[in-house]
Parts: C-alpha cells; sequence; structure tokens
C-alpha cells in the first residue's frame, strides 16, 4: 500500500493506512474471513511502535492531509491518486505472474499501457473504461500463494502493520516503482515535493476510516492488528477463503 515511499519510496508508506484500508474492508463485510488470532510474540515492542506511529500521523501526517484537502478539488485528489497508483502498478503485474496469473498479469499490462499514454502518465483512469480492472498484488501476497506462513506480526515505524513474511515486499515494491527509481535522475527539489505529495494523498484516502478506527475501537492496536491479518489472508486467497483457511496463527513463519 502499501505505504518514506513505502517507508519514503517503498509504495508510499503513512502511518496506519493498512488500518484504514482495512477498518474499510470490514465494513464493507469482511466478516467471513477465517478466525485465529495474529502470532504476536513481540506485543510490547508493537505497541510502543503502534504509540509512536500514532503520534507521528497526528502531528505530522494529519495536519498535512488537512491542508491537501483544503487546498486541492476532488477532481485534483482523483487525478493525483490516479498517478501514484500508476507509478507503482509494476509492482502488480510482476507478482501477476509470479502468482501464476497469467491472464490477469496481462490484462495489467494493457491497463499499464493505458493509462500510461491515454490517461497521460496515470492522471486519468481509461483503463477501467475500456473493462480493464485495477488489480491489488503484492510480494507478500505472492509468498503467501506460493506456502509461506505469515510469521509473526510486526509494527514498522511509521509504515505500520506488517508480518514477518510481507517485510521483503518493502524492497520489492521499490524496485517496481516508478517513482523510486525517477530519485536517481531527478533533483531532490522535485522528489521531496512528490514523496511529500504521494503521503499526502495516501493520508487524505484513509482519512474517514482512520477516524472510525479512533472513536470506536476499544484498543485501535488490537483492532488493527486482527484487521491486517484477516486482511491479508483476504487478497491472498483473491477473497475465495476455503473453510478451513486459518493461516494466521501461532505456527510461525512458513508452515
Amino acid at each position: 500500500m502499501r505505504m518514506g515511499e513505502m517507508r519514503n519510496h517503498l509504495r508510499y508508506g503513512v502511518p496506519r493506512l493498512c488500518t484504514a484500508l482495512l477498518a474499510g474492508l470490514l465494513l464493507a463485510g469482511c466478516a467471513s474471513a477465517p478466525k485465529g488470532q495474529a502470532y504476536d510474540p513481540i506485543e510490547k515492542v508493537n505497541r510502543a511502535t503502534f504509540t509512536f506511529n500514532d503520534y507521528f500521523d497526528r502531528i505530522v501526517l494529519k495536519p498535512l492531509s488537512e491542508g491537501y484537502i483544503a487546498v486541492t478539488p476532488k477532481e485534483g485528489r482523483t487525478m493525483v491518486s490516479n498517478f501514484f497508483d500508476n507509478a507503482t502498478y509494476v509492482d502488480t503485474i510482476v507478482n501477476d505472474f509470479l502468482q501464476g496469473k497469467g491472464k490477469q498479469g496481462f490484462s495489467d499490462i494493457g491497463r499499464l499501457a493505458v493509462n500510461t499514454t491515454v490517461g497521460v502518465v496515470g492522471l486519468f483512469d481509461a483503463a477501467t473504461s475500456l473493462g480493464l480492472a485495477k488489480h491489488d498484488e503484492d510480494f507478500g501476497q505472492t509468498l503467501g500463494v506460493w506456502g509461506f506462513g505469515p510469521g509473526a506480526y510486526v509494527v514498522v515505524p511509521v509504515y505500520g502493520p506488517n508480518t514477518a513474511r510481507d517485510l521483503p515486499d518493502l524492497a520489492t515494491s521499490a524496485l517496481t516503482s516508478a517513482v523510486f527509481w525517477s530519485g536517481f535522475f531527478l533533483t531532490p527539489y522535485v522528489t521531496i515535493p512528490v514523496s511529500v505529495l504521494s503521503a499526502a494523498d495516501l493520508r487524505s484516502r484513509s482519512d474517514n476510516a482512520i477516524r472510525f478506527v479512533n472513536e470506536t475501537a476499544i484498543d485501535p492496536y488490537v483492532f488493527t492488528r486482527e484487521a491486517w491479518v484477516q486482511h491479508r489472508n483476504y487478497l491472498i486467497f483473491d477473497g475465495k477463503l476455503p473453510v478451513s483457511a486459518d493461516e494466521f496463527s501461532d505456527e510461525g513463519f512458513g508452515d
């Protein structure tokens, strides 16, 4: 989310972005996800990091997002979101093929090509109107499809929820990001504002869901953790969860 880019350049991560996305999914009816608690052997450390991330969000990202929303019309924010989604879409394509989803992979190549050209470097989502659906794949999901268990739950500073299995995606998502590579060719006068804009964009998208978590969850940490692992399971199975699926247990990484 992916969510520096995904940790600055790495997927344009922002604190608790995943919390927001997961809250939205739960509200949409992901209650069918298999029950099973996350394996959280370093909960004390994770809670401390979670508290830091929440503080960072409140003093940095939330004001940034509110200012961005105040000065940017909705149509402009949609174009910015489209641009960043398109700039990181190679990650989805690569993982389509790694997961054996050839048909989806070629469809996503078409989507990227259409939005980059007809959609003016991704500012407009022309591909959806042509029937080229948007997908969400990453290397963490790929490892899940290959049979790796999630391992320990980890809260990453600034980025937020993660698992041992998903940590390699911090690197792979950067290596497939057009904005990350542009940093080697463009000056900081360009890349720094772009990184700030990406953070403001993602935080603005998730504002309502973050507010929902903060206002309704008895323990935001537990809510975030359980929603995260259920959502990752949902993505790995493409929403078609087997009745017996309960991979998020304490049996660890690689079962």
